[in-house]
């Protein structure tokens, strides 16, 4: 889909260098784009909740083994209800227990800033000795511990190319955003959540589940890294990973360069895996690209991200 070359090893560190953000916020942040979110912003997001519809954007838990899924989350009973009266305390109950590894390619998460290093270094410069076995000491998933609410704009790039779904391996030009922005008749801004959606669902729908190691993933150009900069997004999110696999310089230290640019360089957290078909599917009804995008991580001390269910209100 791309018509650009992929990047040259040379390009891509070019560009990480020009959208560093480090220092920008002052020598101690923590939260790098966040900072973008302001009062004004979150009013503009309330502005945009016209209809009062609910959207998640959050796949269900992923605990089925699969291609794509080699690490399922847990879910198992403690207490089912063959067995819930506590005479006790005059209650029947029953209760579970989850434990989920949600970083990779199945779970609905959000990166925080300790996620990923460039030379050893992660957003602001903090070294990567500040990630201990007990958890991250800088850049942890707490510096969004108070939830976080922004207006979001979602580009449906499939909507815009007459196409159900991009294939594996597929790049996203930063034309394209411009040209998805202008038929949907609306403009990123600075602070805005940036949602960009490939039609991985309708794809898993329609063919099954796929290996993203094996047979790849859609997803951004690097030059689209000087798009979302100038646009001044806080966070970057897609039903993907938002780098295309397998990355365009694989083997060097750019192996994934979207994810290094916008966590390390930029300070942008990301939303992974996220499930968008049922948005895509509400603002196009709505013809609104626009919403307030709430997204609210767990409270994890030293945590590398959270599993998020982000809430789109229309």
């Amino acid at each position: 889909m791309s018509e650009r070359p992929a990047p040259t090893l040379a390009r891509i560190e070019e560009i990480f260098e020009s959208v560093k953000s480090w220092g920008r916020w002052g020598k101690d942040d923590q939260a790098g784009a966040l900072n973008l979110i302001t009062p004004e912003v979150r009013r503009r997001a309330a502005a945009a909740v016209r209809h009062g519809r609910v959207v998640s954007c959050s796949l269900d838990l992923p605990v089925d083994p699969d291609v794509d899924n080699p690490h399922p989350a847990l879910h198992m009973m403690v207490v089912g209800g063959d067995d819930c009266v506590f005479p006790d305390f005059g209650l029947e109950t029953t209760s579970d227990f989850v434990g989920i590894a949600f970083h990779g390619m199945a779970s609905s998460h959000l990166d925080a800033l300790c996620h990923v290093l460039v030379d050893g270094k992660m957003y602001n410069g903090y070294p990567a000795s500040e990630v201990k076995s007990t958890g991250a000491k800088r850049n942890s998933i707490m510096c969004a511990k108070e939830g976080i609410v922004s207006r979001g704009v979602l580009l449906d790039i499939p909507r815009l190319l007459g196409r159900p779904w991009l294939e594996p391996c597929e790049a996203i030009d930063p034309e394209h955003l411009a040209a998805a922005e202008k038929a949907q008749g609306v403009t990123v801004e600075e602070g805005d959540i940036l949602l960009v959606a490939t039609g991985r669902d309708a794809r898993r729908e329609a063919k099954g589940r796929w290996s993203p190691v094996e047979v790849g993933m859609p997803g951004l150009h690097v030059e689209c890294i000087p798009w979302l900069h100038e646009r001044g997004i806080s966070i970057l999110g897609s039903d993907v990973v938002s780098d295309v696999l397998p990355g365009p310089c694989p083997g060097t230290k750019f192996g994934m360069p979207i994810h290094q640019c916008t966590l390390v360089a930029m300070g942008v957290h990301l939303l992974d895996n996220l499930h968008l078909g049922s948005l895509m599917s509400a603002c196009a009804e709505l013809s609104q690209w626009e919403f307030q995008l709430t997204v609210a991580p767990l409270r994890i001390e030293g945590g590398t991200g959270s599993p998020v269910n982000p809430i789109a209100l229309l």
